[in-house]
């Protein structure tokens, strides 16, 4: 379960996109979505070896606008904890209403609560920017950076009380960022600081990072790296870098500083296989820092491919990496490694701590509630929220609103009597989806009884309460399209037993049509319990019938897919030289051996289950296509179930299926009847009348033939 939150006063058009210190802190910790949760885009400057970096990390706002005679926006930004930084400038860029009084409207930037600079627009119009020093004594891990100000549209009255109108705005602009100046602070042999700088923001973006395997590795060793890929991607805060998954000459590989080296010990290369004992490992795995040369290695290794796994889900569990002082750790059967991720249970507890608004007139608070990505909303859900608020309000005027994506649910007006507890509770609309994440605001309209008593703005208020919670009833996410994509793949935040048909031999493309697919799936697998099996071969069908299939590589490489070409809707032509016209695509002979495909079908073994297979004649196109599947900004461009991608770096959606469930072929008499219900009634209504209508015609004649007989009798 993911919730996070943000507060803006004075809130009129689109939402300011902002994560509160707790899901900024879970992003480090346990890292859900999504699917919808909020992250910031990271960007590195400056080379890697210097001892001087810059590193500008971009805010998660979206371009926001703000309305009223006071206005306030938060954003949240990190620091790494090996940072020694020497300078931080915050960059803003905005607008402000062209009616505004440059002498009179001002705006103030705090950073974690303290107040540090201030200053009045320019007398211009069009678009602002502002570069401000941050004092680095107020730096934290997680920063909550605040612009609050008045922006008026006539000078001072010696009333407090000004006119508002909807020219009051500022407009704050994507593209905000701050700006690191830093050293690093080497890491210790410790595997967490290890750990910490290889999942660092910076060392990521600068594909500092990257997890090697044997050139040919076996299948066990392509499961443990998937666990600890998917362990990395679901903490990495950007959607424009990823953790490569590549072999150990690759040139990515040889440039990183930071790698974590996974293989049994029979194919660990020579230097680290040195530092290690057959001995060591008897029923165990074993967790290595190894710094030599300028580089930092992690060393993951065991002699069974069993032990290996168990290792990697070790890794996977960020909060056990991130606990772990010794240099060298020791992983057996006995090992606790599971995540303490909580199931889903269909309750979401909106904050952590209590969330006070300030201040007069209108003031909000949104939350951010993401299901599990297998998962959408369902008839019944409810919001409950729990307040208190001050008692010298206007209760004539005062009043609490839920709103969910922005359209208000419930209103409620407050009163003086129920000012220390009071509460609201709203249904959610009935058959409406709302996908597997949402938003909700709860907004309150606060005017003082007296409003020329005082200036004070931190009365009045109003406190939303840690036992506020969402009460969402949810369905199982079941359409086979790439817009629930990868949810198929995914079941209560876990791997949903995933089986992936593997080229025999691997190229280095493979290993980063790899890196892409996992990268995704394993952002939203927020916990390391489910399982991922790789064959080399056509599985059993019992094996089929119970998996999420995933098989890429070309016809060549892969048998599997060979096998498939039939059910597949985008078809390779004889001999497998290259894909063939069908009824949404004509495809001309050398184009058709040049593009690449990702396409989603309903298992041809298991009509309840999904078929991944990303496939071209060639490997680098298998490359090219698994690219629209690496981020979740890519995937969302798609609604459909297929996807080309073509050497000038056009991608096509198209659909093929009818029928978007996973159920639809699995049709019988009571889907048919619960679909035709009304039908059925109407049948049964008829069916009722006939025999009524018989049964009469039945009496009347029996009657009459009654009557016949005993008149002949009579005679």
């Amino acid at each position: 379960m993911f919730v996070s939150k943000f507060f803006i006063n004075k809130q009129n058009g689109t939402k300011p996109n902002g994560i509160s210190k707790w899901v900024i802190g879970l992003l480090l910790m346990v890292a859900l979505s999504s699917s919808v949760l909020l992250a910031p885009t990271l960007t590195a400057t400056a080379a890697k070896k210097s001892t001087d970096l810059t590193y500008t990390q971009a805010f998660q706002n979206t371009t926001t606008t703000l309305s009223g005679t006071s206005v306030e926006a938060n954003m949240y930004f990190i620091k790494m904890d090996y940072w020694d930084v020497k300078k931080a400038t915050i960059n803003l860029n905005f607008q402000i209403s062209q009616l505004a009084n440059r002498a009179t409207s001002d705006l103030t930037v705090s950073l974690n609560g303290t107040k540090f600079y201030s200053f009045r627009p320019e007398k211009k119009t069009g678009l602002q920017t502002k570069s401000i020093t941050v004092p680095l004594r107020l730096l934290q891990g997680e920063n909550q950076l605040k612009i609050s100000g008045q922006i008026l549209n006539q000078a001072g009255q010696k009333d407090y009380q000004l006119a508002q109108t909807p020219a009051n705005w500022l407009t704050i602009y994507d593209g905000a960022t701050v700006n690191f100046q830093y050293q690093l602070k080497a890491p210790t042999t410790a595997i967490k600081s290890f750990y910490a700088h290889f999942s660092g923001t910076d060392t990521i973006a600068n594909e500092n990072s990257v997890i090697t395997v044997p050139k040919q590795a076996s299948n066990a060793e392509l499961t443990a790296a998937m666990y600890a890929l998917s362990g990395e991607a679901r903490t990495i805060a950007t959607e424009t870098s990823q953790i490569q998954v590549t072999t150990a000459d690759n040139a990515t590989a040889k440039a990183a500083d930071y790698q974590l080296v996974l293989a049994t010990y029979d194919h660990l290369p020579a230097q680290f296989k040195a530092k290690l004992t057959r001995a060591q490992l008897k029923n165990r795995a074993v967790i290595k820092t190894v710094y030599t040369g300028g580089k930092h290695y992690l060393i993951v290794t065991a002699l069974t491919g069993q032990h290996l796994k168990q290792a990697s889900r070790f890794i996977a569990n960020q909060e056990l990496m991130q606990e772990t002082e010794a240099a060298t750790e020791y992983v057996d059967d006995q090992t606790a490694t599971v995540t303490s991720e909580l199931q889903y249970d269909g309750s979401y507890q909106l904050t952590t701590t209590a969330d006070q608004l300030t201040g007069a007139k209108h003031q909000s608070s949104t939350y951010f509630v993401n299901l599990p990505v297998d998962r959408t909303n369902a008839d019944g859900s409810k919001i409950r929220i729990h307040f208190r608020y001050s008692k010298n309000l206007n209760f004539k005027r005062a009043l609490a609103t839920v709103y969910l994506n922005g359209s208000p649910l419930g209103s409620k007006k407050l009163s003086a009597a129920r000012a220390d507890d009071d509460s609201l509770t709203v249904t959610l609309p009935k058959g409406q989806a709302l996908g597997h994440s949402f938003t909700i605001r709860v907004g309150f309209d606060l005017e003082m009884a007296d409003q020329r008593s005082s200036d004070n703005t931190q009365t009045p208020w109003a406190t939303i309460e840690t036992d506020s919670k969402a009460m969402i009833k949810s369905k199982p996410v079941t359409d086979v399209l790439f817009t629930n994509y990868p949810n198929l793949f995914l079941k209560n935040d876990t791997f949903n037993n995933v089986v992936v048909v593997r080229p025999k031999t691997l190229t280095s493309y493979d290993y980063q049509t790899l890196s892409n697919i996992f990268n995704l799936i394993g952002n939203y697998a927020q916990s390391n319990t489910g399982s991922v099996r790789f064959y080399t071969h056509q599985p059993s069908q019992s094996v089929l019938k119970t998996s999420q299939v995933i098989a890429f590589g070309t016809p060549t490489q892969n048998e599997f897919i060979k096998r498939l070409n039939h059910k597949l809707y985008f078809k390779y032509g004889k001999g497998q030289q290259g894909f063939v016209s069908n009824e949404k695509l004509s495809i001309e002979r050398t184009y058709g051996e040049n593009i690449g495909t990702a396409q989603l079908l309903r298992s041809p073994y298991n009509a309840k289950t999904g078929l991944l297979v990303v496939t071209a004649k060639q490997s680098s196109d298998v490359y090219r296509a698994s690219t629209q599947l690496n981020y979740q900004r890519n995937i969302a461009q798609y609604s459909g179930d297929a996807i080309v991608v073509d050497h000038d770096n056009n991608h096509y959606n198209y659909r093929f299926k009818k029928h978007k469930s996973v159920t639809a072929d699995n049709v019988t008499a009571k889907t048919v009847l619960s679909k035709n219900s009304q039908l059925v009634v109407y049948l049964g209504i008829a069916l009722v009348g006939l025999i009524l209508i018989g049964l009469a015609a039945f009496l009347i004649l029996r009657k009459h033939g009654l009557t016949v007989r005993r008149g002949s009798h009579h005679e």
